[in-house]
């Protein structure tokens, strides 16, 4: 099977999305599958990753609220790709106009769309949870749903990675939808590699001994994380117990998590981490994850914690809330930095006395090739269908 990823989300500074697309190319070839990602570039140029696994960059235009990312802003350019490609199957890799183009393209391929975005839990939720019930939310971005319905109609799959998720497309009037949750990259996270030295110098670092608690913030610092919450909820939780948390990540809303932190020298951000099994190792020599998102599809930092044998201290609804649950974790109500402080407060008590902490024999989640031995399977059996689907509204 020769597969296309039209991905739009795929940045060389991108988070889970590249996490997620750079296995991709290596699993596909290793199942004998040619697997060829279509991404926004700063220029036209083709990266071979592999025998059978090539990036196609598309000149494109940065985007104006992020410019670690660019968007596909030549529709001809990028349909010319997809045509050279002659794939059997076609991924669109996020919600927005970069699906309905693909849904346009007059090739016959079946194609799927991954939702590596909840743009309503994302942004609508977040905004009006406060003030709207859910049902009025729904309403108000009924366009949006409208939206989904339509590329549900000219879409042979539409996947999820978690079931809540799941759930609110299907009541949205989704039709085919389908669950595949994904998974940590195989190999990489390990509570083997817990370290008690780094431990000790990351909490030296935060200015605290060592039988003090050390939590650990990765992902981007962009508004859903909610990482200005947290700061907050473990600044009020060190009114209890000595509590540190280091953050690693980038993006813009650096700025508003410093000035958040206001010299707490309880919380320290960390450089960057691009190097896979520097962050296994640092996540590993962590005594707990603390995560903000209630807007995560999987959550891959969550699983990659789970992996390395950390609990998971997350808000109750999506991705991160499903990785908690499956592993007993710790869990607070969404966008409440008081609960998300009761719970640190726990957490900690619990730790001090010998009941919590990391553990080697927490439930692993599954790893990147289960999922996408699954996903491609299905990819197979769409394509030996007959294709009536293929008549299309244009």
């Amino acid at each position: 099977m020769k597969l296309v990823d039209v991905c739009a989300f795929y940045a060389p500074k991108g988070g889970g999305v590249r996490t997620y697309v750079d296995r991709k190319l290596k699993a596909g070839a290793a199942l004998g599958h040619e697997v060829v990602v279509i991404a926004p570039g700063e220029r036209d140029l083709i990266e071979q990753r592999g025998p059978n696994a090539r990036i196609v960059w598309l000149k494109s235009t940065l985007f104006p609220l992020d410019f670690n990312y660019r968007y596909f802003n030549d529709t001809e350019a990028l349909y010319a790709a997809l045509d050279r490609e002659q794939p059997d199957f076609v991924e669109a890799s996020s919600p927005w106009r970069s699906a309905s183009t693909i849904a346009d393209w007059p090739g016959d391929a079946p194609r799927a769309l991954i939702m590596h975005a909840d743009p309503l839990s994302a942004y609508a939720y977040r905004w009006l949870d406060p003030v709207a019930t859910r049902p009025t939310i729904d309403n108000l971005f009924d366009r949006y749903w409208r939206h989904l319905r339509r590329l549900d109609d000219r879409y042979d799959m539409i996947v999820s990675a978690s079931q809540g998720l799941s759930d609110r497309l299907i009541a949205g009037g989704l039709e085919h939808v389908v669950t595949n949750p994904m998974g940590v990259d195989p190999g990489v996270f390990s509570p083997a590699l817990r370290d008690e030295r780094l431990r000790e110098g990351l909490l030296a670092m935060c200015e605290l001994p060592a039988d003090a608690t050390l939590l650990l913030g990765v992902g981007r610092f962009a508004p859903e994380k909610r990482w200005p919450m947290l700061v907050e909820a473990v600044t009020a939780a060190g009114t209890h117990a000595p509590i540190g948390l280091v953050l690693a990540g980038q993006g813009r809303d650096r700025k508003s998590i410093e000035r958040k932190i206001a010299g707490n020298p309880h919380i320290r951000i960390l450089a960057p981490i691009t190097d896979r099994g520097e962050l296994a190792r640092v996540m590993a020599s962590a005594d707990a994850l603390l995560h903000g998102c209630e807007a995560e599809t999987f959550c891959m930092v969550a699983a990659e914690a789970r992996a390395s044998g950390l609990p998971l201290i997350t808000p109750d609804e999506g991705g991160a809330a499903d990785q908690a649950r499956a592993s007993g974790g710790y869990i607070y109500e969404s966008a409440n930095a008081a609960a998300a402080a009761e719970m640190v407060v726990r957490y900690a008590a619990e730790r001090r006395a010998g009941l919590a902490g990391p553990r080697a024999d927490i439930p692993p989640p599954r790893t990147m090739d289960d999922h996408f031995a699954e996903l491609f399977a299905s990819y197979e059996r769409l394509i030996a269908l007959p294709r009536p689907r293929r008549l299309r509204a244009a």
